[in-house]
This record gives structure tokens, sequence and C-alpha cells, in this order.
């Protein structure tokens, strides 16, 4: 029997376009969010978009600050260096596990997103792109069979695409970025995990470094 799936809510509607908006940077890090534009935005009432507002906290993509409002969340170098310690812990955890148990699963599908990122790399759409490269280290984390590492993940998933957006506009990064993760699929297609991990090691890093020269600009 074929299953009828359940109409979204309003609250799931403003979640996605929300944390849409703030990954893809038409929202910028540490703008104020308020809930009466944002309702007549999007044509509702606020009681969507304060729900909405309130599960992008539990994602860490809003701040809500006692007495001043809610914002988009700020991130610091600090921040960058912790947010790159964990990614690294857990990403070359779930890689190892996402080979050892979901092979070919796993090779099926970041096949299909690399084809995916190289087709929005040659059509030079960044926006796309950025989002297929985490949807590429999202295979990582869903077939690693850890539900406590897949919610361990989710911590900073969503900022960690927030991030990358904002770097995907620079070209040898790109550039480098099709490479790399072309060689990461390859290395998954031979279960060769060393090689993979000391790859996605020196990936990570290389994000945190260019995040923090943005950062560093900024200040200028």
């Amino acid at each position: 029997m074929m299953k009828i799936e359940r109409p979204r809510s309003l609250k799931e509607l403003v979640v996605d376009e929300l944390r849409s908006r703030i990954i893809d940077n038409k929202i910028q890090l540490g703008a104020a969010l308020s809930e009466n534009a944002l309702a007549a935005d999007l044509g509702m009432s606020k009681t969507p978009v304060r729900e909405a507002l309130q599960q992008l906290q539990l994602e860490g993509l809003v701040e809500v600050l006692p007495q001043r409002g809610s914002f988009v969340f700020r991130i610091a170098a600090e921040q960058v260096e912790q947010i790159s310690e964990l990614r690294t812990v857990l990403e070359l955890a779930a890689c190892r596990l996402a080979i050892n148990r979901n092979h070919t699963s796993l090779v099926s599908q970041m096949s299909v997103v690399m084809e995916e990122m190289q087709a929005a790399y040659d059509r030079d759409d960044t926006v796309s792109y950025h989002k297929l490269d985490g949807a590429f280290h999202q295979v990582f984390i869903e077939l690693c069979g850890n539900p406590f590492l897949v919610e361990a993940f989710s911590q900073v998933g969503f900022r960690t695409q927030a991030l990358r957006s904002r770097l995907s506009r620079i070209a040898d990064l790109n550039s480098r970025s099709v490479a790399e993760h072309r060689q990461m699929l390859t290395y998954v297609q031979r279960r060769d995990i060393p090689e993979l991990q000391a790859l996605l090691a020196a990936h990570i890093d290389q994000t945190r470094k260019s995040y923090l020269r943005v950062l560093e600009e900024q200040e200028k």
C-alpha cells in the first residue's frame, strides 16, 4: 500500500527557508532576526516563525540573547578551531565505519554526489556546489551505522555548511575542493582507509585555515 505523505507544517517550511538563507549567505552572520519582519516577508503569523527560530537555535544557526532578540550565529576564530577539531574526530571515525559497514551504498551514493558536484563546478554554480559539498561529507555520517555519531555531527553540521558557503566563491579553493573530493571517492572505492583519513583531515584543516583568513580580513 502506498504511503500518504504528511503535509509539511508551516514551522517546517519556515525552518527550511531560513536555514537556506543563512547557509547560502543571503542573511549575514550576526544579522538580527525580527519575528515581525520575517512573518511579514513570508506572509504568515509570528507563531511558526517563532517556532522555526527555536529549531534553528537547536541547530546552532541562531542565537537568542535575553532582552535583545534573535540573531544569526557569529563565529570567532576559537570556535572555527573547535568546530574543525570536532569535524576531524567525527568524520574520520564515520568514514572508517561507513566503509566497513556500508561500503557498497557508500560508493554508490558518493559517486552520484561527486558527479553532481563536478557538474555544478563546471557551470560555476557555487550555491549548488557548496550544498553538494556538504552532502558529500554527510554520506559518511549517514552511513556510519552509529546514530549517536550522527546526532553529535548534527550539532555542527549546519554551521559547517554556512561557513563552507562563505568560502565557495574563492575560485582556487573550489578547484582544489573538486580534486580532493574525487580523490576521496577513489580511496573509498579502494577501501583505503588510512589514505582517505589523511586526505580528509588535511581537507578539513584547509577549510579551517581558509576561514580564519576570512576572519582576519574582516577585522582589518
